[in-house]
């Protein structure tokens, strides 16, 4: 007879299935707590820098380098063109104010030269012969403002006598009548020679005038075309070293043209290259110290160059004081160019942990030095060697300074000895 069989309440079937849940809501336990909780990495202490936090004094300063130039340099231009007939010199020559370098020649110019000295030779006749005529129309005016006098004094001496006589009827009207016709043409003919005379004055006045005028031009054009023939021979225009001859024997050199400079030595500035992200912050007045042979000099910002090429602007600097013994002309130096003052901030070293954090944050070491996390920070102004901390970290914190690029998105470095 068949019996009915009483099933298992833990078969296999359930038991694989019960297993199965409490696994799964283990794993899903486990990957809540591990979310909740910190990221962790070990890492080597030998292969990560730690730095101290410290209050120190601190100035922000950023290197540049600088080449040394002559104090001032003097362009040399041809003031004419010309042929180079001569060189007197050569390139690197010392010179003394006034030398000869190079003599050019120029036809046309030494032609006109002759034609001017020409013009003001036929000027200076001219205003000799006009000076002479005016001489001559002068004593012939006075002759006969002379004689004009002479008959109008007879005339009137006459004329007197008439009247005299006529007032006693001892001659008649016709004798006196014509005595006094004639005495009045004598005196209008006397007004009119002292009129001429003066006239005449006048215009030999303005006539000699003139002619002084177009003589003193006319040698004023000589002088100047003298100048311009005289400009054909370079001259070195203050004391110095003669570089950058660009003039050979037989070349036309047109006016205007380069042929050389004069560098003047009684004092050196330097030419330094600074990146443009600090345009806003150099201006005149700036200093910086390099140090030569051992020893440091201090410099000042001269002059600033505001136009930019390839991301870089110019300024030229000074010495302060003493000047370095035996520079020379296009040596190289390196300077600490000071953005401010001098004064106390809270420091960390510079390292390469910035390339990750941009310096918003860092790791910090705990009190007992066993392991690192992340802190929220704030820097400022930088020098090559450190930052200056606004905010997050106190003197005497410790922080891990070099790369984090080998820590990916950890929260926290258990560090290891």
């Amino acid at each position: 007879m068949d019996r009915v069989i009483e099933k298992k309440f833990w078969n296999k079937k359930r038991i694989w299935t019960i297993a199965g849940i409490t696994a799964l809501a283990l794993l899903i336990i486990f990957s809540i707590v591990m979310a909740s909780g910190k990221s962790k990495l070990n890492v080597d202490v030998e292969r990560i820098t730690i730095s101290e936090v410290k209050k120190a004094a601190f100035k922000e300063y950023i290197p540049v380098n600088g080449v040394v130039l002559p104090i001032s340099t003097i362009y040399l231009d041809a003031m004419e063109g010309g042929r180079v007939e001569e060189k007197y010199v050569e390139d690197g020559a010392m010179m003394k104010k006034g030398e000869p370098i190079v003599r050019l020649s120029n036809t046309d110019l030494e032609l006109n030269l002759i034609g001017q000295q020409s013009s003001v030779y036929t000027t200076l006749a001219q205003v000799q012969l006009a000076k002479a005529t005016a001489q001559q129309n002068t004593v012939n005016n006075l002759n006969q403002m002379t004689d004009a006098e002479s008959q109008l004094k007879e005339a009137e001496r006459l004329y007197n006598l008439n009247k005299y006589l006529y007032e006693n009827k001892a001659i008649g009207e016709q004798e006196f009548r014509k005595s006094e016709i004639d005495y009045n043409y004598k005196r209008k003919k006397r007004d009119l020679a002292e009129r001429i005379t003066k006239q005449d004055a006048e215009s030999n006045q303005l006539q000699t005038k003139q002619a002084g005028q177009s003589f003193s031009n006319s040698q004023k054009a000589l002088t100047l075309y003298s100048r311009k023939v005289g400009d054909l021979i370079l001259r070195a225009p203050v004391d110095g070293q003669l570089t950058s001859l660009d003039a050979e024997i037989g070349q036309s050199k047109n006016k205007g043209e380069r042929l050389g400079q004069i560098d003047v030595l009684t004092g050196y500035k330097v030419r330094v290259d600074i990146d443009e992200h600090y345009i806003s912050r150099v201006f005149n007045g700036l200093t910086g110290d390099a140090t030569v042979a051992g020893k440091s000099y201090q410099l000042r910002v001269k002059k600033i160059y505001t136009q930019v090429t390839n991301g870089r602007f110019q300024v030229d600097m000074e010495f302060i004081g003493t000047v370095p013994k035996d520079i020379r002309r296009g040596q190289t130096l390196q300077i600490s160019l000071a953005l401010s003052d001098e004064s106390t901030a809270i420091l960390l070293a510079k390292g390469g942990f910035n390339q990750q954090t941009g310096g918003n944050w860092v790791f910090k070491l705990t009190d007992d030095g066993k392991t690192a996390y992340k802190a929220e920070v704030q820097l400022g102004r930088q020098n090559p060697d450190y930052y200056e901390v606004l905010k997050g970290l106190k003197p005497g914190d410790k922080v891990i300074t070099s790369s984090y690029e080998n820590f990916g998105d950890m929260q926290e470095l258990v560090l290891k000895k």
